[in-house]
């Protein structure tokens, strides 16, 4: 009897959470047809183990390494969020990234639509029209702050059109909350080479998921090794992993 009740309170806590992450515009994944983009692990910690495209994604962005390391991990994800059609805006007041640099990330430039502004109130106009889109895979937009109300518009605007959000916020000293989905913040890590190869190895990153809506934030490794992302698992990083295991028990 007790058995019973137990699998029937699981059950109903089981449909609780779908319907919440309905309500909040998470559609889950069909049956057969969740589209994994090869973050490993990271993905994992989303609803239903899926990298949500149909949502805002804000990176913390403060110092200049953040902001040059944020812009590749992002060009990976662009990588793949691209790879079926479509191409991206990247809204800035102050934009630094080479367009150039995205062939790195296997990006072709010329797909990239780069809007560089002089206001903070255009960058939220346009990137709220863009993300309308849907014929647009992304949108990019560099900003100091975010509020709430702002961030809940751009977050009805992606589940209309289906188009996935980054914002790249500037300064962390205003931090709001915001409806985003995850936050994240990416800091550069050392490379390292092939043995007896000459020059510098892949690009790799700490990955710290600051938040994730309904799921659970984590620090990771990640390595773009030339076509695809690649978690890699370091003494540092079983370290971490540990440290967060006794903070949870």
């Amino acid at each position: 009897m007790n058995r019973s009740i137990m699998d029937t309170k699981k059950e109903i806590l089981i449909k609780l959470q779908q319907d919440i992450l309905l309500w909040q515009g998470i559609k889950p994944p069909a049956l057969g047809k969740a589209e994994r983009i090869g973050l490993g692990g990271i993905e994992n910690v989303f609803p239903g183990g899926v990298f949500p495209k149909r949502a805002i994604h804000e990176f913390i962005t403060v110092l200049p390494e953040h902001a040059a390391a944020s812009n590749g991990f992002i060009a990976g994800l662009l990588s793949v969020l691209m790879a079926q059609g479509g191409a991206c805006v990247w809204v800035s007041t102050s934009r630094r990234l080479f367009p150039a640099s995205l062939g790195t990330f296997n990006v072709a430039p010329d797909r990239m639509i780069f809007m560089d502004v002089k206001s903070e109130k255009d960058v939220l106009w346009i990137t709220e029209e863009a993300l309308k889109c849907d014929g647009l895979a992304a949108v990019v937009a560099e900003l100091n702050n975010i509020s709430l109300i702002e961030s809940r518009r751009l977050q009805l605007a992606v589940e209309e059109s289906g188009v996935t959000g980054f914002i790249l916020r500037k300064d962390a000293s205003k931090a709001t909350s915001t409806v985003a989905t995850a936050r994240w913040k990416i800091s550069p890590m050392p490379t390292e080479n092939e043995a007896g190869m000459p020059g510098l190895g892949f690009p790799r990153w700490r990955v710290d998921l600051l938040k994730v809506r309904n799921g659970n934030p984590g620090s990771y490794v990640m390595e773009w090794a030339g076509e695809c992302f690649q978690e890699v698992k370091t003494a540092e990083h079983i370290i971490w992993a540990e440290q967060e295991k006794r903070q949870i028990g």
